[in-house]
């Protein structure tokens, strides 16, 4: 007896948060602790499936058959759920390509036809069928961000066929039984269910799904629902509050406040942590130091928010970043900022990609993906965590619930892909996509001074560019250096820009560059637009470099190249820079600190 007490505590030692978490009812949990040891999967002697044939569609449903019902109250009402495949999304197609008996099950699951189909064309329709299925979780006791990613399941066919209703009685929530390190989904009622009586859940739980308009968007994940004429689709300005929420604590120096010049008579004292400056920094003006006590500039590789402090107490320093510069890097204030920019009638700048965020915006962005479906218009999106860098948890699609269920995973923005890219041979291969990097110098804000380095960096794809396969990550993204298993193709920009003009004789490079440096001189007027929190802030003391990638996309008669901005990264990797151009950090400094600009644009 007391081993069996002790097993049990033992087993809410390991669980209990996760129970209390999913508010699974404590009257559960003994029961629930006996089946998972004894490894019971009793559902079937309480509900069964039923199939409903409607015209010429087959539905199904679950019902009660317990001639006694169902009572919410009883400790005995809890029940396991299997899981028949679980996946990462980068890895889904390889596992029904390998397993023919995993891709037999799910197009049985999903109700799909196998007669007459080629094996591929099966494999792409469950591949879209299963998010409408699909449930997530994430293990965050993981070591590395990449094991952090979310974790996509199916419930077996018992669980993937129990209903959504608004008055549901059922609850159907994961649970990692880590002995086992195995999960599995818990369903247990609500309320109780009489002999014969369907069994529902709600297929939106979450905090994210209460907002009317937002769980009307959701929906669309199982059923069409027409938000073209309850949403209008125009996006405006948030209110100041919605930028004061993204950065907190974050001080100003004084609207008043003058900084000290840097010392001109002795060598300029740098302090970095970033590890590529100090044997790279070799400008006779600079000496690197130890603190940054002694330094008179500071380059941090965290983001520091004591501006105001900083220019009281240290005036003759200087630092390389700008208060609330963050406008700039979190991917859904980017695209707020850059269509401050927008011309006439304009929803944003001919150089933006159409932008929502999934957190404020879902219900427009429904209400334009449908009506670009109504007219014909390509509906191909990119999914893309505010948060997250490397592509990690980046999804391309044009399948509406696939990208709602993106919600479910954090924080997000919606853009619109580009499926008619400017791409580049590769003669190995074909026409690739590719993007471009530049690094770019913010001096100061008032007046706006930046500057574009005259060299850039060139990322390919691995595979030829086709509106296919689009979780297939070497044909649809760009960067490859995260990956052993991934082959980087490395140019020089002026190789880049003799074979680019080969390829296309009828644009010339120069023209091409006075474009993209237009839209960042643009980017950073929208960015330095409005005072804090909603722009960056005037700081006297502040240098900061940033990374900003963008692509070139066709315009629809192929006769202009157009710049498209896609992202800003602050402290940006610069090993490669450094490799290619062992004068790279030199020239930084003299633009940032002497106001003596090398190898830099005046944008």
């Amino acid at each position: 007896m007391s081993n069996g007490v002790d097993l049990y505590r033992q087993f809410l030692t390991l669980h209990q948060n996760q129970l209390q978490t999913s508010v699974v009812p404590e009257h559960l949990w003994p029961t629930l602790f006996k089946k998972l040891v004894e490894g019971v999967f009793d559902a079937g002697s309480t509900f069964s499936l039923m199939q409903v044939e409607e015209e010429e569609e087959t539905s199904w449903k679950v019902v009660v058959i317990s001639e006694e019902g169902v009572n919410c109250g009883d400790s005995e009402q809890i029940y396991l759920v299997d899981h028949a495949w679980t996946f990462r999304p980068e890895d889904a197609r390889l596992q029904l390509q390998q397993y023919p008996g995993l891709l037999e099950r799910m197009a049985n699951l999903f109700d799909l036809s196998t007669e007459d189909i080629e094996k591929d064309d099966l494999i792409d329709q469950v591949m879209d069928a299963k998010w409408k299925f699909a449930s997530t979780y994430s293990v965050g006791s993981a070591a590395t961000i990449e094991e952090r990613m979310p974790v996509w399941y199916l419930m077996d066919e018992f669980g993937s066929r129990i209903q959504h209703s608004d008055d549901f009685n059922f609850r159907l929530v994961p649970f990692m039984y880590i002995p086992e390190g195995c999960a599995y989904s818990l369903l247990f009622p609500v309320k109780d269910v009489k002999h014969q009586e369907e069994i529902t859940r709600d297929f939106l739980e979450g905090p994210e799904a209460q907002d009317k308009l937002t769980r009307l968007a959701l929906l669309n994940i199982w059923n069409h629902i027409d938000l073209t004429e309850f949403s209008d689709w125009k996006q405006t300005e948030p209110e100041v509050e919605f930028f004061a929420s993204s950065r907190s604590n974050e001080t100003l120096p004084d609207e008043h406040f003058e900084a000290k010049e840097l010392p001109k008579d002795r060598k300029i004292k740098v302090y970095a942590e970033y590890v590529f400056i100090g044997p790279n920094l070799t400008h006779e003006r600079f000496e690197m130091v130890e603190s940054p006590e002694e330094a008179d500039i500071v380059w941090y590789t965290w983001h520091y928010k004591q501006f105001k402090e900083f220019s009281e107490e240290t005036p003759q320093k200087r630092i390389n970043q700008f208060p609330f510069e963050h406008v700039l890097t979190i991917k859904d204030l980017l695209c707020i900022v850059c269509r401050r920019m927008r011309k006439n009638d304009e929803n944003e700048p001919k150089w933006l990609p159409t932008t929502f965020n999934m957190k404020t915006e879902l219900d427009k962005f429904v209400s334009y993906f449908q009506s670009r479906q109504d007219k014909g218009l390509d509906n191909h999106w990119i999914v893309k965590p505010w948060n997250l860098a490397r592509a990690l948890d980046t999804h391309v699609s044009k399948s509406l619930p696939h990208i709602l269920k993106q919600v479910i995973t954090g924080p997000k923005i919606v853009q619109k892909y580009l499926h008619d890219p400017v791409c580049f041979e590769r003669p190995e291969i074909g026409q690739v996509k590719f993007d471009i990097r530049y690094i770019i110098m913010l001096r100061s804000t008032k007046p706006l001074k930046v500057y574009a380095y005259n060299r850039f960096w060139l990322r390919f794809a691995n595979q030829k560019f086709e509106l296919k396969d689009l979780d297939v990550y070497e044909k649809h993204f760009t960067v490859m250096n995260y990956s052993e298993s991934s082959h980087l193709e490395q140019m020089f920009c002026h190789d880049f820009i003799k074979k680019f003009e080969e390829q296309y004789p009828a644009f010339k490079w120069d023209k091409i560059e006075l474009d993209i440096f237009s839209m960042l001189k643009e980017v950073f007027q929208g960015a330095c637009q409005l005072a804090p929190p909603s722009g960056i802030a005037h700081s006297p003391q502040s240098r900061s470099m940033y990374a900003v990638d963008l692509m070139l996309k066709w315009n629809p008669d192929h006769t202009e190249m157009i710049p498209q901005m896609l992202e800003v990264n602050w402290g940006p990797d610069c090993k490669r820079a450094c490799d290619y151009y062992p004068e790279y950090f030199n020239d930084v400094f003299s633009t940032l600190y002497l106001d003596e600009p090398q190898n830099s644009t005046l944008l």
